[in-house]
């Protein structure tokens, strides 16, 4: 008698958007842009997050966004993971260093701990995972906007006198790229609003774009710069190790500790997704100013938190946006933002 040949599973364990990322990593480990094409890369980057903000603002209805913006505790919390949390856990692997870590190594997972939180993404994941979408927004642009201030100063009362100061231009940047194109939305939601919801899928593919982009973008300029070049491989394997160690730590702390202060589902979905990570394209910048000549290599934790975030994030805005909605209250008003239909995470719901 034959036996029955073993079939495939009908779902992968692993997500979509997981291999997108990890093809994207590849696809600038081989072809990084260079040259003339660097600057299309990240003024791509660019477009395609400014893109997205304008058609956040576009679909989210302005009592949506004053009520995310009134929720003070929620980014109050998010501000204190960022900035207090991080931070205090970046000093306690201290003891890393120079054991498993060199000196420049710890100075950059330090740092890492001191930037602001990303914002496009953990709005993506936030929206995904069927969380609070307004108060992601809030929170994530509060964040970046604290970062500006908060993060030069940290660095140069943790780092030592040698990183210390900000551009300007850091902050521009911030008003250009997130919050003028999001005002811009919110002015033309009456005309375009309809649109767009008759067209939500294409906010999907804006969505996880604009992150491969940045991914790309971020990972062909250390590509560029040679930072793989400055470490070995048994210290990049210690340093993968210490940062998972940090990543589960937040995340955990994030949901868990949201959920003793009282925070429902849907904020407690954008406490997770806005505390728990880090911004590479906020770090980027900063890490030129406080660190000169050496932030190619200051910068390596980042970039490997980061991509390491997106793809802990991906596969568990996934599991989230499976959880059973929470009850309605009486007179409790339907959120107008929801997750793109056509994301493997909003099947079957």
């Amino acid at each position: 008698m034959r036996r029955p040949r073993p079939r495939l599973p009908a779902r992968l364990p692993l997500d979509p958007y997981v291999l997108a990322l990890l093809a994207t990593v590849g696809l600038a480990a081989l072809l990084p842009a260079r040259g003339a094409a660097a600057p299309v890369a990240d003024g791509a980057s660019t477009a395609a997050v400014a893109l997205l903000f304008f058609l956040y603002g576009a679909r989210l209805s302005t009592r949506e966004a004053l009520d995310g913006l009134r929720h003070w505790r929620l980014h109050l919390t998010v501000l204190a993971c960022t900035f207090v949390l991080f931070p205090v856990l970046g000093l306690a692997a201290r003891w890393v260093a120079p054991g498993l870590l060199t000196q420049p190594l710890y100075s950059g997972l330090l740092f890492l701990c001191l930037v602001p939180s990303t914002v496009q993404s953990s709005i993506a994941f936030t929206s995904l995972a069927r969380g609070n979408v307004p108060a992601a927004i809030c929170a994530g642009s509060f964040s970046s906007l604290a970062g500006i201030v908060l993060t030069p100063l940290l660095a140069a009362a943790l780092l030592g006198s040698g990183a210390g100061g900000f551009s300007a231009g850091s902050l521009l940047k911030i008003v250009v790229q997130l919050l003028l194109p999001f005002l811009l939305g919110q002015l033309l939601r009456p005309r375009v609003g309809a649109f767009l919801v008759r067209h939500k899928p294409v906010l999907g593919y804006v969505d996880r774009g604009s992150i491969l982009l940045v991914v790309y973008a971020a990972f062909s300029a250390g590509m560029a710069a040679g930072v793989w070049h400055q470490i070995s491989l048994p210290r990049l394997a210690a340093l993968l190790a210490v940062e998972a160690v940090l990543l589960t730590v937040m995340l955990l702390v994030t949901w868990y500790g949201a959920g003793r202060l009282g925070f429902g589902r849907e904020d407690r979905i954008a406490i997770q997704f806005a505390g728990s990570k880090k911004s590479l394209a906020a770090g980027l910048p900063m890490a030129s100013v406080l660190f000169g000549a050496q932030a190619g290599l200051a910068v390596l934790p980042l970039m490997l938190f980061h991509q390491m975030q997106l793809m802990v994030c991906a596969v568990l805005a996934r599991r989230r946006a499976r959880d059973p909605l929470e009850p309605e209250l009486p007179g409790a008003r339907v959120a107008e933002v929801s997750p793109p239909a056509q994301h493997p995470a909003a099947r079957g719901r």
